[in-house]
């Protein structure tokens, strides 16, 4: 008798887990980034943007693989931008045979801990924000959704030195890898521009205290300044340059449109901040999105945020094409794809990078908006 209870409950265990036909019922897409911590505001802004997604094709019955529908899941992993974190969550992620999909990490030194274990694997990999250089060419597994650092600074540099007509220039770089990368390539488009970089610093990714490298921007004669860091950085540095009453021009990058830079703008009324972004909430084109997006989570979405909603929708948009679950074929598909997100057509070349166009944005009146031509 209690071999025949084992076996009947063995059995419901198995039509529970499977669908019709003994097949799985859903599938799952990972989200990596951090959760909690400093940069906390982009990893649950790619939490909430994947979330969305995958309620929206669960609306329409799942995606569809051959002949069958799957339900859509996201597993959220907080790897607290930390490195040793990442290496760990990556592990656990290709340890589960139901993920077909990884979105994340966020900082482009983390993601490329994370990348290689993915790559092993054979698991698709799209990070929303990584524009190191030599990211995506970790492996054919690994895309990002974004643009790599030198095409999204060249948009930087074209606003300080077109734009605004700046022709003394400054630089202020994070400390990490990535703040690197974004800093050389800042000083690369510098090179063939109408400017001229005045002087380049580099402050710890925690700092909060500017006072030296006001001076030494003021001493250099900076008339826009160049930020290569993310908000945490930005927002400090910004409210600093109002309290010193030395007031430049300051640009920062895509990680600067978020709701928690215009707490800080609010604090510099005589700085003007600029940004060069993917997407914009203000697109009458994106009014559907922004509309369901800030129905559910109470704020428009950032631009990072908006590359991770689409990137669970060009994997997802991978696996129909694919036709089956085969990681292989689904990576293949990624190849072929012209995907029309939120954040514009999106096709990814040989290497796996995304090809994207920017738009200039401003802070005014407490809110982002367009930069006037």
């Amino acid at each position: 008798m209690k071999r025949i209870l084992t076996l009947i409950l063995s059995i419901c265990l198995i039509l529970t887990a499977c669908g019709p036909g003994g097949t799985r019922d859903s599938v799952t897409i990972a989200v990596a980034g951090p959760m909690t911590g400093d940069n906390a505001e982009y990893g649950l802004g790619f939490a909430n943007a994947a979330r969305l997604m995958a309620q929206q094709w669960n609306e329409r019955g799942g995606v569809t693989i051959g002949d069958r529908q799957y339900r859509v899941e996201i597993a959220v992993y907080d790897d607290r931008s930390d490195s040793d974190e990442a290496a760990l969550i990556a592990e656990r992620i290709v340890s589960d045979p139901n993920v077909y999909g990884v979105v994340g990490h966020f900082a482009s030194g983390i993601c490329m801990v994370a990348a290689p274990t993915y790559q092993a694997a054979g698991y698709v990999n799209i990070s929303p924000t990584s524009s190191h250089p030599d990211f995506s060419s970790i492996g054919d597994c690994i895309f990002r959704n974004n643009t790599v650092i030198s095409v999204e600074t060249g948009t930087a540099v074209e606003i300080a030195t077109q734009d605004l007509g700046g022709r003394k220039i400054g630089v202020l770089s994070i400390d990490t890898e990535w703040g690197q990368s974004a800093g050389e390539a800042m000083e690369a488009h510098l090179a063939g521009s109408q400017g001229e970089m005045v002087l380049h610093q580099v402050v710890s990714p925690e700092a909060v205290d500017f006072a030296t490298e006001i001076a030494n921007f003021r001493a250099a004669g900076a008339e826009v300044i160049l930020v290569a860091g993310m908000y945490a950085t930005l927002g400090p540095f910004v409210v600093a340059l109002e309290n010193s009453g030395y007031c430049p021009a300051v640009v920062g990058c895509s990680n600067a449109y978020t709701d928690n830079m215009l707490s800080y703008a609010a604090q510099a009324p005589d700085i003007d901040i600029y940004a060069p972004v993917s997407f914009f909430a203000g697109d009458p084109a994106a009014k559907e999105y922004v509309d369901a997006y800030t129905a559910a989570y109470g704020a428009a979405p950032s631009s990072l945020t908006s590359q991770a909603y689409d990137s669970v929708g060009i994997l997802l948009t991978a696996m129909e094409a694919a036709g089956s679950l085969d990681r292989a074929a689904i990576r293949d598909a990624m190849y072929t794809l012209r995907y029309p997100g939120v954040t514009g057509m999106t096709t990814f070349d040989q290497t796996g990078d995304a090809q994207k166009t920017f738009t200039k944005l401003t802070i005014r009146d407490g809110a982002w908006v367009l930069m006037e031509p």
